[in-house]
């Protein structure tokens, strides 16, 4: 079975998703709100969406793994793993603002071979695969040309798993260099606008794999750098996200190694 298959099946299955995911959204004042932590919420929408990606994947691919943040992980046998976002920006999305998305990567070994991220608000698809390379709504994207940091916004990643200091010393490095930062509720969905040239660099000290993934490969079709990561440590902990126009990224990569170092 072809990476295409698999391609053509994710782009249906998280465009389908996110059409479930948008009525919740245009209904939220009915949904049920859980708190797994400090600004860490769970809705019974981002359930219902895991749980019906999950069953389109398990009858199209019943030999494919399954990684998702809701509910256990699905072992399988074909050695192609699908991982999946139900709703990338809960907070956002509960609170009734646009920025979040839908997400599905699919994996084997320790090679990514599609991502998907749909935001089902703004009408967009960010996709990636070998045979079609990066595109947005099917038009094919392309990262950032600049050389300078001073050329648009920088994206920085925060969550309670991280040192707030930590942040706080990239933002007070960013802007001394001039730069700006720029941050919304979905790390896939900041990640996503790199591969569209419309941010210049993506930074976090950690992420889930389900947060990441996707939109990293997509960048990496669109021509930019990501952070080198060993994809079962990424798949069992998640980490370090450092992704940008190829021009930039030494340069931020010697920021974010400065800022975040314990």
């Amino acid at each position: 079975m072809t990476d295409r298959v698999r391609y053509d099946a994710a782009m249906r299955i998280a465009s389908n998703a996110a059409q479930t995911a948008l009525k919740h959204f245009t209904a939220k004042d009915a949904l049920t709100i859980e708190s797994k932590g400090t600004q860490d919420w769970v809705s019974n929408a981002d359930k219902e969406v895991e749980m019906e990606i999950r069953d389109e994947l398990s009858n199209a691919f019943p030999d494919d793994g399954i990684i998702g943040e809701e509910y256990d992980p699905v072992v399988g046998t074909s050695g192609f793993n699908w991982i999946i976002d139900p709703i990338d920006g809960t907070t956002s999305f509960v609170n009734g603002i646009p920025g979040w998305c839908v997400v599905i990567a699919c994996v084997h070994g320790d090679r990514t071979v599609l991502g998907v991220v749909v935001d089902p608000i703004a009408k967009e698809i960010f996709s990636a695969s070998e045979a079609v390379g990066a595109v947005l709504n099917g038009d094919t994207i392309a990262v950032s040309g600049a050389g300078e940091l001073t050329a648009g916004s920088i994206a920085v990643g925060h969550n309670m798993r991280i040192e707030y200091k930590k942040t706080c010393r990239i933002l007070e490095e960013l802007l001394s260099r001039g730069a700006i930062f720029y941050r919304i509720g979905s790390g896939a969905l900041m990640l996503s606008y790199v591969a569209a040239g419309r941010l210049l660099a993506y930074v976090e000290p950690h992420m889930n794999a389900w947060d990441c993934v996707a939109a990293m490969y997509i960048i990496e079709k669109a021509g930019g750098t990501v952070q080198p990561f060993n994809m079962q440590e990424m798949l069992d902990a998640g980490g370090r996200v450092v992704a940008s126009a190829p021009a930039l990224y030494a340069e931020i990569d010697e920021i974010s190694t400065q800022c975040y170092k314990d």
